[in-house]
Parts: C-alpha cells; structure tokens; sequence
C-alpha cells in the first residue's frame, strides 16, 4: 500500500512519524508534499526511503491513499491540482473537519474518507474519529481503519457530530493539560514545592486517572465518589470547583461551534465562490 500526504504541518508530520514508529507503514510506502518543499525534505532526511515531491499533484500518483492534512482554506487550491489525476479507486482523507465529505465527492471522482486524529495518537493511544462517504466499500473501510488500528482506537462517528467529538478527542488534550498546568501553578505558588516535582506527580496521576476510566472500567462519576468522602478534604475541592466552574465548559462548547460554523461558512464560499444556505 501506498500512501501520499499533503501538507506536512502539525498533524502531517505527526501521523507519518507515528505510522512509521508504530510499524503500520515503511517509509518508503509514504510521498509527502508541502507547501514548503524544504520541509518535506527535512522529514525525508528524517525518514529514510520516505519521498518528498515537489507538488501536490506529484503525491497523488500511484498512491492507494491520500491524506489531506491541510487546513481550510487550501482545500479549493489543492483540490483544483490533483483533481485531473486523482483516479476513482483513490481514497482521499480530509483530516480537516469544517470540509465536508458531501464537498469533497462534488469536487473529486475518487472515493472519500474524513478522520479527526488526535495528539494522543502519538503514543499509539485515543481514538480517531471516521466518517465515510458513500463510494467507499466495505473492504474500504476495512483497509482504513486497519491502518488507523496501529496508532488509535478507530472510531465511527456521525459527521453532524464532527465538532463535538472533536472537542472531546482533539481539543481535549489541550484542554485538559491547560487544568493540569493551572493547578500545578497553583500548587507551586501556594507551597512552593518544585515545579518539576509537581509535574511529574500531577502527569502521573492524569495517566492513571486515564487508566482508571478506560481500562479500569470506571465512569468519571464512579471515580469521583471512590475518592470523594462526605466531609472530607476532595469533597471540599469538589464543591468549590462545581460553584466556580458553573457553566464553563458550555460557554467552551459554544464557543468552538461558533467558530467551526464560521469555518463551515468560509469554506463553502472558497469551494463554490459565493455563500450557500444549509448546513
């Protein structure tokens, strides 16, 4: 199996590093390109065998799957280059959620697959989010998440949940380090241990608390009575973070659909040239 990406960024490179590491693909299975050349070459460097091609198109040519992992607004670009050689036995994958699978089948003959990977992925771990369009098969789909298997958990979700399990999956990280960091902060200045301690101890317990909600089989409110007792010292931490944190994560909520509506809007005024009603 051949497999070409374009764009190289953040998620780009992350997925080619961790396919290789993780023994799903050889670099010499993978074509990269990016709008930098330069970088594609230094991931080749980085990857013996694996190719870096100097256009779009160029990572598009013989291969079984094509992972588009580029941001929004460069899809009419890119999918203006490759359309006159993208095949119809293709699997195109947009890993960019405001592009849907509907725009992309309009556009492009080939079949169509959208996954929301994660950082997570990294360390082989999380989950990656598929949607597929409707020229995909069984055996498709099969081939896909076969090879998402090796970094991830695959997972099939509803595109019209797109953006909330992305905030779970995707954003979550980022996220749930950003209350990490606050409360390590707050430890450091309130008691002054090391900073170092406190991250290592607070990292520790977060992989753990993972652990417990996945492996162990707990829900998080399972695990908060397990450690909560009536009166005591977590019960009291609790009941501040619950007045404190009233509503919080719903304004967070609206405020990431808010923002992919807005992408949702701005690309479909890229792709057709003039703003379109519906979903």
């Amino acid at each position: 199996m051949n497999v070409g990406f374009i764009g190289i960024g953040s998620m780009g490179s992350l997925l080619i590093d961790t396919f290789i590491g993780s023994g799903a693909l050889k670099p010499s299975q993978i074509t990269a390109s990016n709008r930098t050349l330069a970088k594609a070459i230094c991931l080749a460097d980085r990857h013996p065998g694996l190719q870096a091609v100097p256009s779009n198109r160029d990572a598009v040519i013989d291969q079984d799957l094509i992972f588009l992992c580029i941001k929004p607004m460069e899809f009419k670009k890119v999918i203006d280059q490759i359309r006159d050689v993208i095949l119809p036995q293709q699997i195109v994958i947009s890993i960019t959620s405001p592009v849907m699978i509907e725009q992309l089948e309009e556009s492009l003959p080939c079949k169509i697959a959208k996954v929301i990977p994660s950082i997570t992925n990294y360390m082989c771990s999380g989950v990656s989010l598929c949607m597929f369009g409707d020229r995909m098969t069984d055996a498709d789909k099969n081939r896909l998440n076969h090879l998402l298997s090796y970094i991830s958990e695959p997972m099939p979700v509803s595109e019209q949940h797109t953006r909330i399990v992305s905030d779970l999956s995707s954003c979550g990280p980022a996220i749930m380090s950003y209350l990490l960091q606050r409360f390590i902060d707050a430890a450091v200045e309130e008691t002054n241990i090391p900073r170092e301690e406190a991250r290592i101890v607070a990292s520790e317990m977060l992989l753990g608390t993972g652990q417990l909600l996945t492996a162990g089989g707990m829900s998080p409110e399972e695990l908060q009575r397990r450690v909560s007792v009536p009166g005591g010292i977590t019960a009291q931490a609790l009941a501040l973070l619950n007045r404190e944190m009233d509503g919080v994560f719903n304004r967070l909520i609206r405020a990431t659909h808010a923002k992919y509506n807005e992408d949702l809007e701005r690309v479909k005024v890229s792709l057709y040239g003039k703003e379109v009603n519906g979903p």
